[in-house]
């Protein structure tokens, strides 16, 4: 796809989904609650990187990763973007055998690859917004890009690879996990993951009716030591030319309610942590 059909895509999937919600969006004491939407543009891979430093960053109005005492407003709506997955725009993975997985470094069924980067574990829990309590067998499915910017079944060169995508059914807390990589800064968007809520593991891998549609995203500390490391060429000079404030998906509020709490270090690993209303 051409930098320029990306653009069309983004512009249109934002004019048409992302008015849906917008006036939902209030700041939660200490909570963060996932928005956005998606568009791909693999990043150049120009220039060496430095050796990786030890960072994390915890910023502030981001929720525990328990249920508890949690007080949280319902998540925007956003459209999925170009590269899904699920059925809508192309690839159908979802009714897969082998999608239901916490690991996503690693290709499934025929495909072979693995997806290298700094570690990264992603906990999210679904709670019902109406009642603050935990979604107990919802489920989540999650993709983002490789460290090249790459979405996998999409992009030149990860086109027959299916990792970076999954689905977990959320616990007795509302909580599921995933295992994974930290993911590239591709032009024109700040570093981000997308995921569906479904309302049970079946009507995941069906494919069937989606309950909400977000993103997350991450604070620029743990990004700015990822994106110095071997492997991610071009994501520091991408990351370096937009924001949050200026991100199409994320500008309207600073991703107030989108932003995640990220613990850990580039030898360590990060943890990605956020509370998802539904």
């Amino acid at each position: 796809m051409t930098p320029h059909e990306h653009d069309l895509g983004l512009v249109h999937d934002l004019g048409t989904l992302r008015r849906r919600n917008v006036l939902r969006l209030l700041v939660g004491a200490g909570v963060a609650v996932v928005a956005g939407c998606s568009a791909d543009e693999t990043p150049s891979a120009s220039g060496s990187t430095p050796t990786p430093s030890a960072t994390s960053s915890t910023p502030s109005s981001t929720p525990s990763s328990t249920s508890s005492a949690v007080d949280v407003d319902e998540i925007p709506q956003e459209t999925a973007g170009p590269y899904p997955g699920d059925g809508s725009n192309g690839p159908n993975v979802l009714t897969e055998s082998g999608i239901v997985r916490s690991d996503l470094t690693k290709s499934f069924g025929s495909a072979s690859g693995v997806a290298s980067g700094v570690p990264l574990t992603v906990e999210l829990v679904v709670l019902d917004a109406a009642k603050d309590t935990a979604l107990t067998g919802a489920a989540v499915y999650l993709w983002h890009c490789d460290a090249l910017g790459r979405y996998s079944l999409y992009s030149e060169g990860a086109e027959d690879e299916n990792y970076l995508r999954g689905v977990q059914a959320a616990d007795a807390d509302g909580k599921v996990t995933f295992t994974t990589i930290f993911p590239a800064a591709y032009s024109g968007r700040w570093p981000h993951i997308h995921f569906e809520v479904y309302a049970s593991l079946s009507e995941a891998t069906a494919a069937g009716k989606i309950s909400a549609t977000s993103q997350l995203a991450f604070p620029s500390a743990p990004c700015e030591a990822v994106y110095a490391t071997n492997g991610y060429d071009g994501s520091s000079q991408n990351m370096s030319r937009t924001s949050l404030e200026d991100d199409g998906v994320f500008g309207e509020d600073d991703g107030v309610q989108q932003l995640a709490t990220v613990t850990g270090s580039v030898q360590q690993g990060y943890v990605a942590r956020l509370t998802v209303g539904v």
